[in-house]
């Protein structure tokens, strides 16, 4: 789905099957589960107990019907020791019951929390394995509500469908929220850089309002049961009183007796008033169930072949083979593209924005497959690798470094322990990234905020190829690394590049064809075809499409130069 209002709408009623798979995941805690029923049979048999003893009280110590006074005087220190003795056991009880209580609430409440852990695991583990295409076309803020919301919410026929409606629609609406949230705080600078804020505003507040809808829709559902039992408890009682008090009255019946009874009907109705609030548990996790499970059940589209073949480290011999690629359907970006790189070459890409640069990119580390032809690394089809034997030798850089929470070192080795903090050291120096590091007030251990939002473009472009480095790949991707740059960082980036480059085959998606010079073999691309290749020289001697995009840039900085020139304020001599 394109738009992040946009949310499925689940129709699925209850059923034992969504319920029989979300209990699965409490088969591994079925002891714990069921020391827990037990403990609840004990709690309830202690209840009970308490009723019997107040019975007892009442009909064998405070009761004088058919005692004269002198038999009831007579009778008093008798009365008196068998009250304390009831009074001390109904203490025990209470006591005990609120131990077992405890005790089981805890081990309850623990059980729940390891569920939704391992849940919760497999959610976002799940994640990680799904293609590229699938996160093009769910927003962040919808998955974000799956892993969190959803997992967390995992646990009279016409009010279980209102129930499920009314929480379907709170889920929904929150999923956009979180949606909106996260899209416009990510692009919080563009908002206020274009005046949005106010239009920004009344969307939330549309959003926002359809949450508060819905939500007192569904509490509007929950709020009907509970005074309709309540009522009933009530009528239930007072039929018992009218009808158990006569009949008391008339000796049928002890007093005690008839307690028990009006007990027991509290008893009978306080579950079935507890059941509103569980009805929401219940509506809640099977709305939040069916969203989880459809994730859960989204297959990657890009997987290992069963006969995968491992491999360690690659030489770097890449070679594309008649691809033809297309995002959607048969809307190729790509047509029919081949040519080959050798160990150790550079290859650069040129052309227009939609030409196909990146998609190639894409296809090198198969974050998406071809439709037609071959992609081969070391002679060998990048479907019969394993991916994390084949993203282990290409490293890509990209023009927006993603930097995570953290520190610069745990941005550099990304969680490898392998890459020891001298290696993270050496790596951050080779790329000149050592110098802005170790003047930052933390050094090495110096907290990067989110996206890294504290340092400069040029100091987390160095971080990136610092970080590209340390894992050392055969193969290395810089995808417009240095088109957001400015001139004096270029120079040292260039620098940079030059090290992280040395002994690695390398494909250059760039933007600045004075970048380029160098590469062995540039390749220019328009419409997803191949329509010239060469080095520079050969290129410009061709006179074709790249030299027409290189005389357009010259002129561009040609005319820059000369604007920056003319700016200059003027000086008599001798002034």
């Amino acid at each position: 789905m394109s738009d992040f209002r946009q949310e499925e709408e689940l129709e699925k009623s209850y059923d034992a099957k969504l319920m029989g798979r979300l209990l699965s995941y409490a088969k591994p805690y079925w002891k714990s589960l069921l020391l827990c029923v037990a403990l609840l049979g004990i709690t309830v048999g202690l209840e009970l107990a308490r009723d019997v003893i107040l019975k007892t009280a009442m009909d064998t110590y405070l009761s004088t019907e058919g005692k004269t006074a002198a038999e009831v005087a007579a009778f008093a220190p008798e009365a008196k020791a068998g009250l304390i003795r009831l009074a001390m056991l109904l203490i025990g009880t209470l006591v005990t019951g609120v131990l077992i209580m405890y005790g089981q609430a805890q081990l309850l409440n623990y059980t729940g929390q390891r569920i939704i852990y391992t849940i919760r695991k497999q959610v976002f583990g799940h994640l990680q394995r799904l293609h590229l295409k699938f996160f093009d076309s769910n927003p962040a803020g919808r998955l974000v509500t799956r892993v969190t919301n959803d997992t967390e919410a995992v646990y009279s026929r016409h009010y279980m469908r209102k129930a499920r409606d009314a929480t379907r629609e709170v889920r929904t609406r929150l999923a956009r929220i979180n949606a909106f949230l996260a899209e416009h705080i990510n692009g919080m600078k563009v908002v206020q850089l274009f005046v949005r804020e106010k239009k920004t505003y009344d969307e939330f507040k549309h959003e926002n309002d359809g949450y508060f809808t819905a939500s007192w829709a569904q509490l509007m559902v929950f709020a009907v049961f509970r005074p309709i039992l309540d009522f009933l408890a009530n009528v239930a009682i007072a039929l018992l009183l009218w009808y158990g008090g006569v009949a008391a009255i008339a000796g049928d019946i002890s007093f005690g007796v008839l307690w028990i009874f009006v007990s027991l009907i509290r008893r009978f109705f306080e579950p079935l008033m507890q059941l509103a609030e569980k009805f929401n548990i219940m509506q809640s996790a099977m709305a939040s169930s069916e969203r989880m499970f459809k994730l859960l059940d989204t297959e990657p589209a890009i997987v290992d072949a069963p006969d995968a073949k491992p491999i360690s480290r690659v030489t770097g011999e890449v070679e594309f083979k008649n691809v033809w690629f297309a995002y959607e359907n048969e809307e190729w970006v790509l047509r029919d593209v081949s040519f080959s790189a050798k160990p150790g070459e550079t290859i650069a890409f040129v052309g227009h924005t939609g030409a196909g640069k990146s998609s190639i990119i894409n296809l090198l580390s198969r974050f998406y497959d071809v439709q037609k032809g071959e992609v081969l690394i070391d002679g060998n089809n990048v479907k019969q690798l394993a991916q994390t034997d084949l993203r282990r030798n290409v490293g890509l850089v990209a023009q927006d470094v993603f930097l995570f929470t953290g520190d610069i070192k745990s941005n550099i080795r990304l969680g490898n322990e392998a890459i020891t903090d001298e290696q993270v050291i050496a790596a951050a120096r080779a790329v000149e990234a050592d110098r802005f590091v170790r003047n930052l007030p933390g050094g090495y251990e110096e907290p990067v905020v989110e996206r890294g939002a504290t340092l400069s473009a040029g100091q987390r472009q160095l971080i990136s190829f610092a970080r590209a480095l340390a894992f050392d790949p055969a193969i290395l991707i810089l995808d417009e690394a240095t088109a957001s740059i400015d001139s004096e960082t270029e120079a040292v980036i260039q620098r940079a590049l030059r090290t992280l480059t040395k002994g690695r085959t390398t494909f250059i998606v760039a933007h600045r064809l004075s970048t380029i010079q160098h590469a062995d073999q540039i390749i220019v691309l328009h419409k997803g075809k191949i329509r010239e290749r060469g080095t520079h020289a050969e290129l410009l001697e061709k006179q074709g499409l790249y030299y027409k995009l290189w005389r357009l840039q010259f002129e561009e900085q040609t005319e820059e130069a000369s604007a920056d020139a003319s700016a200059q304020p003027v000086v008599a001599p001798g002034v």
